[in-house]
């Protein structure tokens, strides 16, 4: 086993990026990783800038993310990273991923996974053919809480799922921010450089992702109504979908960012045929189990009647809260310890290769590819009232 921290670059994350600063502080959570340069931005002073402040040399801070990969990659082995974490906009994902793994490189990759279907698909036969590893950071999968819903799923304490329910709601675009240059609303809200999808394609995939981890079913079919609702925009802020799943479940996926005052209570509620689950992202540490039988259970993480898979991604005791930067730092932690196995010619145990990847990324854009088919095709979703 490879005995030393495993080395990252950074592709975006500079300087006024909120995404950025988030996956640094994650990455490095558990002295498994160590950032050891960067290509920061499109502008190569605010690049610069950025890995000053990160107390990177100049040398391992760079102007294109080309001149990146092909610098690191020849370096010595002893000294270039190992991996790189790509946190930029979604047009910019295939390609610095792509290359990265053509020079050897492990990567990293903010979601949803790329641009286009088509180039999820190219994605993944890039990972088959370098035999690279690839994380996906949805994040809401790696807390303790989610872990422990989706081992009492698996091993049938429910019963059979029948409904799932989840729900993303968000307010901060109830207005044009896109319009101030210093919002990030820019390009999530921009069709050249988010893709086709606005908010189904930004939080509808991790409600999506989500659903279908805890329940273990897959989405096969859905209906969805999608809007833009705040004039001048061009992607859709607000939508719902009705879903079948492959394992018989029907479910409701809602994710709107109009809502106006909602910070980020992404909520979801799974039922079987014997009781369900109610996890609720800004209370994460609780996880609440429903009966018909009995009195409802209060799951508080932490706690030594924890399942292995929660146990295994919990730092603290009971009572000490553990939120969404430790929820991303456990795909990193996770990722870390599986490219360290494979790399020392190990097979990595099971729970650490228990975070999302390229499939998963797959799984986003076609979710992305039909929900926008669905909710552009009005005339054969409608009926109208009957009087």
């Amino acid at each position: 086993m490879i005995n030393r921290k495993l080395r990252m670059g950074m592709i975006g994350g500079g300087k006024g990026a909120f995404i950025g600063a988030i996956h640094r502080a994650a990455a490095l959570m558990d002295n498994q990783i160590e950032l050891v340069c960067g290509c920061f931005s499109s502008k190569p002073e605010v690049s610069l800038a950025s890995g000053r402040e990160y107390f990177l040399p100049d040398d391992r801070i760079y102007t294109s993310y080309q001149q990146m990969i092909e610098r690191e990659a020849a370096l010595p082995e002893e000294r270039r990273m190992d991996f790189v974490s790509i946190v930029t906009p979604n047009q910019l994902h295939f390609g610095p991923a792509a290359m990265a793994m053509e020079h050897g490189f492990d990567v990293v990759l903010d979601k949803p996974i790329t641009f286009s279907l088509e180039e999820a698909y190219r994605l993944r036969d890039k990972v088959e053919q370098t035999g690279r590893t690839l994380a996906l950071t949805h994040t809401y999968s790696g807390y303790p809480g989610v872990k422990e819903a989706r081992e009492r799923f698996a091993r049938g304490d429910f019963g059979k799922i029948r409904k799932i329910f989840v729900e993303y709601t968000q307010g901060w675009l109830s207005t044009r921010v896109e319009l101030d240059p210093a919002s990030n609303a820019g390009w999530r809200t921009d069709p050249s450089r988010s893709g086709k999808a606005g908010t189904m394609g930004d939080i509808g995939t991790h409600a999506l992702q989500l659903a279908e981890y805890i329940s273990g079913q897959r989405c096969t079919s859905l209906c969805a109504d999608l809007r833009t609702v705040v004039e001048g925009r061009l992607l859709d802020d607000d939508g719902a979908a009705l879903l079948r799943f492959d394992g018989g479940a029907t479910g409701v996926l809602v994710a709107t960012q109009v809502a106006a005052g909602e910070e980020n209570p992404l909520t979801i509620r799974i039922y079987g045929e014997k009781g369900g689950i109610e996890w609720a992202q800004m209370e994460p540490n609780t996880l609440y189990v429903k009966w018909n039988d009995r009195p409802m259970e209060v799951v508080r993480t932490g706690n030594a009647y924890m399942g292995a898979a929660a146990k295994a991604n919990t730092r603290t005791p009971g009572g000490h809260p553990e939120g969404y930067i430790e929820a991303f730092a456990n795909i990193y932690r996770n990722f870390a310890r599986t490219v360290r196995a494979r790399r020392s010619g190990e097979a990595p145990r099971p729970e650490w290769t228990d975070f999302p990847d390229v499939n998963d990324g797959i799984r986003g854009m076609q979710f992305i590819e039909t929900i926008v088919k669905s909710g552009s095709d009005d005339d054969r979703k409608w009926t109208e009232w009957v009087r």
